[in-house]
């Protein structure tokens, strides 16, 4: 989510969150049960139009759609020869539905607000468990998910720029190392804040 949010004042930027969460949760169990093309379709409508009223910019919405397109490209003529073709459409569109509105949630919410949303959520278990540092290993989760992309990003370039294509082997090596490093950096800066214990 970090860096994915796109700033907004519309109607689905400033709804509540663990109402968004609400509704995401509704619409996703909602396709999976339609059985047909037509509701599908009218669903379909349906997530272009919140696009659409949240003014998403249409690259910042492809970019979080089209990755989904490489999986259906390989899950579709597979679904269509072994269950149909009308099996394997339904599976698709439910699945690039879901993953629109997930994008548009992830697109509409700042990471602050998830996280306050998380705390809400588990405040009511606060006897059993620590809200505000379930809403910190989330965050740190969130922060370490890209941090781990760019380490293997910074990994192959480097490889390229020796003109070396070693092994798999060869690329996790570094990459573990680096991200205990990343990982040992983390610890003590936490330690350093009292969240150690």
């Amino acid at each position: 989510m970090i860096g994915l949010y796109s700033p907004g004042t519309s109607i689905v930027h400033r709804a509540p969150t663990l109402l968004k969460l609400l509704m995401l949760s509704i619409a996703v169990l909602a396709l999976s049960s339609f059985d047909s093309l037509a509701p599908l379709g009218l669903a379909a409508g349906g997530v272009v139009t919140l696009f659409l009223i949240a003014r998403v910019p249409v690259r910042a919405a492809a970019a979080q759609v089209v990755p989904i397109l490489w999986l259906l490209v390989i899950a579709v003529p597979v679904q269509g020869l072994l269950a149909g073709w009308v099996v394997a459409g339904l599976m698709a569109g439910r699945l690039l539905l879901a993953v629109a509105l997930a994008a548009l949630f992830t697109l509409t919410t700042t990471v602050t607000a998830v996280l306050e949303a998380f705390e809400t959520l588990l405040k009511p278990f606060a006897r059993w468990i620590d809200s505000e540092r379930i809403g910190l290993l989330v965050a740190l989760t969130i922060r370490c998910i890209p941090l781990v992309t760019d380490i293997v990003k910074e990994v192959l370039e480097a490889r390229k720029a020796r003109g070396t294509h070693g092994s798999l082997l060869a690329l996790a090596v570094p990459v573990v190392v680096r991200s205990l490093y990343a990982a040992d950096a983390l610890g003590e800066a936490l330690a350093a804040r009292g969240l150690d214990d």
